[in-house]
């Protein structure tokens, strides 16, 4: 049974990569990864025409698979609302490829870590790499853009930093940032959590793979403490480092340093030159998000003003929502990058 409805006008592919930098990766997680490419209407009708590309990122516990679920009644998913688009002539035709950089804890953070492996590498040095030799895109970095949620929108945002060789433009939707309004009142949550497991974070975590996940009230947000422990802080065995302690909530301020250092808020000014060269930056959040993520791109984009980024550049909006069922937001965003990525 297909996953795309009758009137699916473009199409996707669904690949594998088997990557060299993930093999033996510190989780043991698989090497070969899924990647999923979307070829717009007319693609197959033209066989000179080059298009410009879009990498998305899932959020945090995203799989694959997850883009082509129908998100709920009376909703559509992202490919198929964004196919609709290209499909009216709404936006110029994009290549959008589907990224995967899971993890057993849940999520890579989109970096390279000791604790988890080379997802950044990975994206940057195998997947684009490879769809460019697979795919007719435009081998550009004005002409290749990254998009994500959460995050993922932590991923568009510290990837277009650190590679703007390869990205020239991206899309934030709620993404990560301004880590001690995003974090620190969940460590303090989490602290009351662990009370249950005699304050040791991996007492939980033996319990969670015992069980039925996100059976316990607690569980989403030591899942994320620990994944992001081992994607920011791991130790030199790779083994995750809480930024607080678990029993007082004290912030252990060598460790929590490494969190911030992966926040975009304070990356922006060390990687102004950058994020000045970004043809085109979509920043937006729920104005209720649990992870006052609001906050978190309103003092981004006051990052990028104090780092010179035209504001004609920037594509900023704060609407009614929380952090879930936001993904109508993202054919709104790849409509707006068409235009400015179209040759």
């Amino acid at each position: 049974m297909s996953l795309w409805p009758p009137d699916f006008a473009g199409r996707i592919d669904e690949r594998t990569i088997d990557s060299r930098l993930l093999r033996g990766n510190p989780l043991g997680d698989p090497h070969r990864r899924p990647l999923w490419v979307y070829t717009p209407p007319g693609y197959d009708d033209e066989p000179e025409r080059r298009y410009p590309a879009v990498y998305m990122l899932l959020g945090f516990t995203g799989t694959l698979p997850a883009w082509s679920n129908q998100p709920g009644a009376f909703r559509t998913s992202v490919p198929v609302a964004t196919d609709a688009l290209f499909a009216r002539g709404e936006a110029p035709p994009m290549i959008l490829v589907f990224v995967d950089a899971w993890t057993s804890y849940g999520g890579s953070q989109y970096v390279d870590s000791a604790g988890t492996g080379r997802y950044h590498s990975y994206l940057c040095e195998e997947v684009v790499p490879w769809v460019d030799a697979r795919y007719r895109t435009i081998p550009d970095r004005d002409h290749r853009a990254i998009a994500g949620k959460s995050s993922g929108g932590l991923g568009a945002m510290i990837t277009s930093m650190l590679r703007p060789d390869l990205f020239g433009a991206f899309a934030t939707h709620s993404g990560d940032a301004l880590s001690e309004a995003q974090y620190i009142p969940h460590f303090l949550q989490a602290v009351r959590d662990l009370r249950a497991y005699g304050g040791d974070v991996f007492t939980w975590w033996d319990d969670f793979r015992s069980r039925t996940a996100f059976t316990k009230q607690e569980d989403l947000r030591l899942l994320e403490i620990l994944a992001v422990s081992a994607c920011f802080s791991p130790g030199a065995d790779g083994t995750p480092m809480l930024p607080f302690d678990p029993v007082t909530g004290v912030l252990r301020p060598e460790v929590w340093e490494r969190w911030l250092r992966w926040d975009p808020v304070r990356m922006a000014p060390a990687h102004a030159e950058a994020l000045r060269s970004m043809r085109a930056i979509w920043i937006d959040a729920g104005t209720r998000d649990e992870w006052f993520l609001d906050l978190g791109a309103l003092a981004f984009r006051d990052a990028l003003g104090r780092a010179g980024v035209a504001e004609d550049t920037v594509r900023f909006e704060l609407f009614e929502a929380g952090h879930v069922a936001i993904e109508y937001r993202h054919p709104q965003a790849l409509a707006w990058l068409a235009h400015r990525l179209a040759p």
